[in-house]
């Protein structure tokens, strides 16, 4: 058997996502991130979800994306109010899911052609 490996027809994919670190490329990032497929936007400064607001997500909305998947870390957690009717409001989808759930969905949306832009929330590891 003759394996081919197959390369995205975008710039930036992921190959994993948790709660302190994702993977973008051969890349460890270990600070939230903004990602499209071909943009990526680091140190977004934001490390919790409940810390969104509008302004937070006019740096996810200004890529013009159809859908906007926010990656909140190990676990699903809702922004407030405030920062879903910023995509909302544009009839842009959003989506709230765990770091791995997201990556997983950046991937294939971007696969697909989609215009999808995708917010990681990352926690700082404390220092042992």
């Amino acid at each position: 058997m003759h394996l081919v490996e197959e390369k995205p027809d975008f710039e930036f994919f992921l190959r994993g996502a948790e709660g302190h670190y994702a993977l973008v490329n051969a890349r460890r990032l270990q600070a939230s991130f903004i990602l499209s497929p071909h943009q990526l936007l680091e140190n977004w400064p934001i490390t919790q979800a409940i810390a969104l607001d509008a302004a937070a997500m006019e740096s996810l909305i200004a890529l013009q994306p159809e859908v906007v998947l926010l990656g909140t870390g190990t676990s699903q957690v809702f922004p407030p109010a405030e920062a879903m009717a910023a995509c909302l409001s544009r009839g842009i989808g959003i989506e709230c899911m765990s770091n791995a759930a997201a990556a997983r969905t950046f991937n294939v949306l971007a696969g697909e052609g989609r215009k999808v832009v995708a917010g990681f929330i990352l926690r700082q590891e404390n220092p042992a």
